[in-house]
């Protein structure tokens, strides 16, 4: 290849690698969240099945640990999006 054409070529290789890092840090960064709401939504159900008159406290408490976990998935959202439209390439 010459210089013209690897000049052409570079925006689009550098785009492309911005979109690839989007689809990896949403891909990546959504299996911890799942797996961490999951875990607390399942603890959460064994609790309330061994104490039904906690079940408001339970509650409570896990949708604030899911919260907690899913920001996690938020800030992977927040990176891809700023591959996606902010990046300037």
């Amino acid at each position: 290849m010459d210089a013209n054409a690897i000049k052409e070529l570079a925006p689009a290789i550098v785009r492309a690698a911005a979109l690839f890092g989007a689809g990896v840090a949403m891909g990546i960064g959504a299996i911890g969240p799942a797996i961490g709401e999951g875990y607390i939504g399942g603890r959460a159900c064994d609790g309330i099945s061994r104490r039904p008159e906690q079940a408001g406290l339970l509650t409570r408490t896990m949708l604030i640990g899911q919260a907690v976990s899913e920001s996690t998935g938020i800030y992977s959202l927040v990176i891809a999006l700023i591959l996606i439209f902010v990046a300037k390439l």
